[in-house]
């Protein structure tokens, strides 16, 4: 092949990547109809490498709850632990994003900054495999998510979603199988160890399995339900009660 046909072949081609470069994003925004969860529900239809896929349907699947069915220490213990942000940042958290920097140069250790949004997104729409691919299309479309869905209804999809334990999915499954109750029972120690599992449910299950919270655990739960004291969520009261009384399942 003569050069002015290689020249020719590689401008081709570096034009095509420049598109296909340009359009992403315009895909990427597109790719899901997120409208359709204003009146229907994700379903797990299938787990695969551990992880559940979502498909989309119109009736209301038995683990799900509304979000005023749950109650409020069940609510916000978790939102306070996983995104103290939420209800004032656009989906995307530039300042959890610029502590984690912080903490990245300090001590070398990068932590999660996904809002809850992000994960809602994460969990229903895309895959579970970390790539940069992912993470562009998880950013874009919780843009999207979040010019569409109200703050409550992306926090409810996200409470009946997420994995509380080996095959554990959604604060009703998690309510019950924990604590034996409704979500809207769940006191704010109860909430408080719900909240506690969410970074890594499987690894921090074995409280659960062991009938006694680890010292982690036990360091986690006391750190949440200060901050749901210093958010004004439980009095000081209730504070001093629920860090000193044992979780209905702790070996005495």
């Amino acid at each position: 092949m003569k050069a002015p046909q290689l020249k020719t072949i590689g401008l081709r081609v570096l034009y095509v990547s420049i598109v296909v470069f340009l359009l992403s994003p315009l895909f990427m925004y597109f790719s899901h109809d997120v409208e359709v969860l204003k009146t229907q529900y994700p379903h797990i239809v299938e787990k695969k490498d551990e992880f559940p896929e979502y498909e989309i349907k119109k009736k209301r699947p038995n683990y799900w709850v509304s979000l005023n069915e749950i109650s409020k220490y069940g609510k916000w213990a978790i939102v306070i632990s996983e995104d103290w942000g939420f209800y004032q940042h656009s989906g995307i958290d530039l300042n959890q994003i610029k502590v984690a920097l912080n903490e990245m140069v300090e001590d070398q250790k990068f932590r999660g900054t996904s809002t809850i949004t992000q994960q809602m997104v994460k969990n229903v729409f895309l895959y579970q495999k970390r790539t940069l691919w992912r993470k562009l299309h998880e950013i874009i479309l919780t843009q999207k998510v979040e010019r569409v869905l109200s703050k409550n209804l992306i926090l409810e999809m996200y409470l009946n979603c997420i994995e509380f334990g080996p095959g554990i999915y959604g604060i009703k499954k998690a309510s019950y199988h924990y604590f034996k109750k409704h979500p809207g029972r769940l006191t704010p120690k109860e909430a408080a160890f719900l909240a506690m599992l969410l970074p890594s449910p499987k690894r921090y299950y074995q409280s659960f399995r062991k009938r006694k919270l680890t010292p982690f655990a036990r360091k986690r739960v006391s750190a949440i339900l200060m901050k749901m004291r210093m958010a004004k969520i439980i009095s000081f009261e209730q504070y001093e009660h629920e860090k000193s009384v044992p979780l209905s399942w702790e070996v005495r």
